[in-house]
């Protein structure tokens, strides 16, 4: 799967699922209820114990039905060990440009972390297609959006941080191109126990409301 295609997919379904776990087994859980409701697009953050194991064992288990990336990836020896696990995809908290030089070089599609109009068009000019907005809920949510999308109505960015079901129509309607969804999405209580059917049912109920909010929108 190219960068394009990459980016295609990421926008057909709307949610980046932000997946953060204590070990490699509760993150495997969550991944697998999520895919089940519906979300085909998983981030497994390099907090994540082993998490270029994880990544590798997604790949060779989910294959192309699964758009499967690193999140958390800050310097460019990360991101190297992370595609040659078969990472799809680099995400970052912030903007380092050796991380999106490596992904660019590799033909992998990397989308850097901003929160300021500086910070946006400095990860413009390092060649980001895509642009991860973090922190966005301590930031103003919604209406940090729109305020983005002044200055910058061609950018695709990614609200993450404070995104949840109940404003994800919200982001949507200020321009949003997807929604980066970490705790809320991926609850470790229902993980430890043994209720993973709410990850599942939450995951529908998101991929139904990136539907709504688009014809809407539309």
């Amino acid at each position: 799967m190219n960068v394009e295609d990459s980016i295609n997919k990421i926008h057909e379904i709307g949610i980046v699922p932000v997946v953060r776990a204590a070990h490699l087994d509760e993150a495997r859980r969550a991944v697998d209820a999520i895919f089940a409701g519906g979300i085909h697009i998983i981030e497994i953050t390099m907090t994540v114990p082993n998490a270029p194991e994880m990544i590798q064992g997604l790949v060779r288990h989910y294959g192309d039905s699964l758009l499967a990336g690193a999140g958390t990836v800050t310097n460019a020896a990360q991101a190297e060990t992370c595609m040659d696990a078969g990472a799809q995809f680099l995400v970052s908290p912030g903007l380092s440009v050796t991380v999106v030089q490596a992904a660019s070089r590799r033909g992998i599609l990397a989308i850097p972390g901003a929160l300021t109009p500086t910070e946006v068009m400095a990860a413009q000019e390092a060649g980001a297609k895509l642009i991860k907005i973090f922190p966005c809920g301590s930031a103003g949510g919604p209406s940090h959006i729109k305020s983005l999308k002044a200055p910058f109505p061609e950018a695709r960015l990614i609200p993450t941080g404070g995104v949840n079901l109940s404003n994800a129509a919200q982001y949507f309607a200020v321009g949003a191109f997807a929604l980066g969804v970490g705790a809320d999405l991926v609850d470790l209580h229902a993980i430890r126990s043994n209720e993973v059917a709410r990850i599942v049912e939450m995951a529908k109920r998101l991929v139904e409301a990136v539907r709504e909010a688009r014809t809407i929108r539309s």
